[in-house]
């Protein structure tokens, strides 16, 4: 008998920084997402293909690891938006969607995996010519009605990654 899987198996997610964040304090959160990409290349380490197509919730594993590096280039087209317009307003998309896509149903993890890495890099090169004003910019997300501060996406993603990194643990140890 399966157990149903938790839908936070890592913690919450975490709050909005207090407004008064220095880049000092930043560091420790800058660090935590500049190490996501090894995170989540740990968690599906060694996977068969079998694995990787068992679900966790609602997608696979294959399908959780393609999400994360939709979600975190989307996330870097933000960064520059924000730092490039006053404000704007940013494009969603529908997550759903994209992982029904036949490609992130069966496409090989590595695709995802490389291109975090160079998500990933770049993103923090960004960040680290970043000032406090430049970090403190936003956007709107539509979707949420919300105004994003560009800092708060930083534990925000770092987190994302621990998150499904977490489920997929948590389905390699409570196989179906």
């Amino acid at each position: 008998m399966s157990t149903q899987p938790p839908q936070y198996p890592h913690t919450p997610p975490p709050s909005p920084l207090p407004h008064n964040a220095t880049l000092e304090s930043l560091q420790p959160h800058i660090q935590q997402l500049a190490d996501a990409p090894s995170i989540l290349r740990q968690a599906v380490d060694g996977l068969t293909p079998e694995q990787l197509d068992t679900r966790y919730r609602n997608w696979t594993l294959r399908q959780i690891t393609h999400h994360i590096a939709d979600s975190h280039l989307h996330a870097l087209i933000r960064y520059k938006w924000a730092l490039t317009e006053p404000n704007p307003t940013i494009k969603p998309y529908d997550e759903n969607l994209w992982t029904a896509l036949q490609i992130t149903q069966s496409a090989d993890i590595e695709l995802s995996l490389n291109l975090l890495d160079a998500i990933h890099a770049s993103w923090i090169a960004l960040i680290h010519t970043l000032t406090l004003d430049q970090l403190n910019r936003t956007f709107v997300h539509p979707e949420f009605g919300t105004t994003v501060r560009i800092a708060d996406m930083i534990p925000s993603y770092a987190w994302h990654v621990s998150h499904h990194a977490a489920q997929i643990t948590w389905r390699r140890n409570n196989p179906i």
